[in-house]
């Protein structure tokens, strides 16, 4: 294994080099002179815009991605806000018992008891499956906790003020429940091999869902389309922008200089990722369950201790968040222009509705397809209604003293006043936690390459899965998919942070089209699975409370 990865990627370094040498551009900028305007195009299809006032446009995918979680809230009757307890007791094992009944009839939930036994009357699935609940709640975490909270929310800031934050929190409520209905319906109708591998995501809820309800044409056109966005969504947002972004702290932390810093940064980080992801999703859990947790953990204490320190203006930086989510002189175009920003970086973090998540929460071994949608659920709130919040709140707080301009934004990044330097995204970040902590740049450095690390795992996964649908599920084409994968790393160590940026977000929203439509259609099968999970947890308590089961 660690041949072949050397090989390519001693290829590959060979290559960009000759390339590098043909005119007396540095390698760095000729690969981002390529990519640029490749991302430009790109991203002008995703994000047509209607016009909504003058000088004010908003995009129409921003449109469904709200309407469609605003939908499912109201459908469900506020599963996001009425269900976290079952959530957390999920996670927790509360409800293990559950997964060892068995029925005929996956409709119907019958638990029996017989000589102080359970009859196992519940469709067992948990053979079925590679990971646990937690794995795959960390797992998908893994994808969406790290650089989206980091440098996404300093980019809302910068362009949108502080209130975009708001509307930040409110798209990662409402996202919860866009979670729950795509990760419950991976589960549904995900494919397990002879060997156990699970296959799950939007690509199989689209195309057999669909099809189970008289639309199999379009169930696989969407499929098919929601598969090569995918790909490219693994490449840009879970890949190019982890990659530059990681690439970028690095560089500016340690002061590093050079033409092609940024192709050998990006060649260390694919040797390391394509170490892992050669072992596929039971190494990925394996690895993310320690990683994330940790520096989460890391991280989340060190933006509390700076909010303490400055607890008498914490106040007033929750104000500007309210006053500022509604002010019509807010920067980047008023109103309209902060919710665009702050639902649009809130997406970006938590994935709420672009239907990357479901491919990982398929992956879990459970008897209900409910229970992992339940989990699932938990990741909005964790990734964006709190750890993007406390990262808003440091930078606001930065900000106190006018250390730059809200919505002064060049190519993603704002100029410093004092000194006219320009920060972006993790840079920015970076500097508002130095400002209390002045030696915590160094571990937020090793926090973002970690955070790089884990999601770049997450979504090589992702981007695999979907491959593999489109092209079977030979080990050919998986092998072909890592070492795109790879090579994909080095551009995006190697780019601008506005082209990365930009292509990232397109490629990630463009799932969103295919996946927004199929959970309108399937929100009756996800009911039905709710109902079924909630039976079988109030007739396991029964039994509990009978003394005929033990309690965990």
């Amino acid at each position: 294994m660690f041949r072949r990865i050397s090989l390519v990627l001693a290829g590959l370094m060979a290559a960009v080099t000759v390339y590098g040498q043909s005119d007396g551009k540095g390698l760095d900028e000729r690969i981002n002179d390529w990519f640029t305007p490749i991302s430009e195009k790109i991203t002008s299809i995703v994000f047509y815009s209607i016009q909504v006032q003058p000088g004010i446009y908003l995009p129409i995918v921003v449109i469904i991605l709200v309407g469609g979680a605003l939908y499912f809230t109201l459908f469900f009757r506020f599963v996001n806000i009425r269900r976290i307890g079952v959530s957390l007791n999920i996670v927790r094992g509360r409800y293990a018992h559950i997964e060892e009944f068995k029925t005929p009839d996956p409709k119907e939930v019958n638990v029996r008891v017989e000589g102080g036994d359970i009859t196992k009357t519940i469709r067992d699935e948990s053979v079925e499956g590679e990971v646990s609940h937690f794995q795959a709640l960390t797992a998908a975490l893994s994808a969406t906790v790290g650089l989206g909270n980091i440098a996404g929310v300093a980019i809302a800031i910068a362009v949108g003020g502080p209130g975009a934050t708001f509307w930040m929190i409110i798209a990662g409520l409402l996202g919860m429940s866009s979670k729950f209905v795509e990760c419950t319906l991976g589960v549904r109708y995900r494919e397990v091999d002879a060997d156990g591998t699970v296959h799950g995501g939007p690509m199989y809820y689209l195309s057999k869902g669909l099809g189970e309800i008289g639309m199999k044409r379009l169930g696989k056109a969407l499929a098919i389309f929601f598969a090569i966005m995918c790909v490219g969504g693994s490449l840009g947002g879970g890949n190019m922008f982890q990659a530059n972004q990681a690439a970028d702290q690095f560089i500016t932390q340690f002061n590093i200089e050079g033409d092609s810093i940024g192709v050998i940064f990006g060649l260390i980080m694919a040797f390391l990722v394509g170490i892992v992801i050669i072992g596929g999703i039971k190494r990925i859990g394996s690895v993310a369950e320690k990683v994330v947790p940790f520096m989460a953990v890391v991280y989340v204490g060190a933006a509390i201790i700076i909010l303490i320190a400055n607890y008498k203006v914490v106040p007033g930086a929750f104000g500007m968040i309210f006053s500022g989510a509604f002010s019509p002189q807010a920067a980047f175009g008023g109103f309209i222009g902060v919710l665009i920003t702050g639902f649009q970086r809130a997406a970006f973090s938590n994935e709420a509705g672009v239907g990357s998540s479901a491919i990982a929460h398929s992956a879990v071994k459970t008897s209900f397809a409910a229970s992992e949608g339940l989990v699932a659920l938990l990741e909005p709130f964790i990734d964006t209604v709190f750890i993007c919040t406390i990262t808003a709140l440091v930078i606001i707080v930065y900000n106190m003293g006018g250390v730059f301009e809200y919505g002064d934004v060049i190519n993603n990044e704002v100029m410093i006043t004092a000194t006219g330097e320009r920060l972006g995204g993790v840079t920015l970040t970076s500097a508002s936690f130095s400002a209390v902590i002045p030696w915590f740049p160094y571990v937020l450095t090793i926090a973002v390459v970690l955070f790089a690390f884990s999601t770049m795992l997450s979504w090589s996964y992702y981007g695999l899965q979907s491959w593999k649908f489109l092209f079977g599920k030979s080990k050919a084409s998986d092998i072909s998919f890592k070492v795109m994968f790879l090579i994909f790393i080095v551009i995006g160590a190697s780019s601008s942070l506005g082209a990365v940026i930009d292509f990232s977000d397109a490629m990630i929203f463009a799932m969103v089209f295919p996946n927004i439509i199929g959970l309108l259609l399937l929100t009756p099968v996800v009911r039905g699975e709710i109902k079924l999970y909630l039976k079988a947890i109030k007739r396991l308590k029964t039994a509990e409370d009978n003394g005929e089961i033990d309690k965990p």
